[in-house]
């Protein structure tokens, strides 16, 4: 992981294996849910929970912190189910998670980095996201690393929750 401190903090950045899978779920749906992102018994919690699904279709990469899994997030490439707002060019990511025990050590960022080193050696012109405003931390990382709000790409969930999208553009 280029431009890291993660030997220091004795983090690793890889692909999620399919051992992993159910613990990645369940800590994806602790954080959107607990964090209250997600209602309990919206369809997108069984989404969040479905590892597995997710994996046929995306990359998912997993936080490793002290031999536990602390956080992942869904790669989702061009033409694949996942990438809902991706344009020609761009890699979108989704579902980042962070557990609260290990917030603070980089999680996010390491994780985020992951996927603009990815993109740009894939020659990738962008990388796209969607957020939520409450949010927060999650927007802190993506404001730090540079990413920018696309208001004319914004949308609505079903349930009438506002969807925000962030592009950094790898070839300003």
């Amino acid at each position: 992981m280029p431009g890291m401190d993660a030997k220091e903090t004795g983090l690793i950045i890889r692909p999620a294996t399919p051992d992993e899978y159910a613990a990645i779920g369940e800590l994806t749906v602790d954080v959107y849910v607990g964090e209250g992102f997600v209602r309990e018994g919206s369809p997108y919690v069984d989404e969040l929970a479905d590892t597995g699904h997710r994996a046929a279709a995306a990359e998912i990469l997993v936080a490793v912190h002290a031999d536990r899994i602390v956080g992942s997030l869904t790669v989702a490439r061009p033409g694949s189910p996942y990438a809902e707002i991706a344009r020609p060019g761009e890699l979108e990511f989704r579902m980042l998670a962070v557990g609260k025990a290990a917030r603070g050590l980089g999680v996010g960022t390491a994780l985020v980095r992951n996927v603009i080193e990815t993109a740009q050696a894939e020659g990738f012109d962008a990388v796209a996201l969607t957020t939520m405003p409450v949010m927060a931390d999650a927007r802190r990382i993506y404001d730090r690393l540079g990413f920018r709000h696309v208001p004319d790409r914004d949308w609505y969930t079903n349930a009438g929750e506002l969807l925000t999208v962030l592009r950094l553009d790898l070839n300003p």
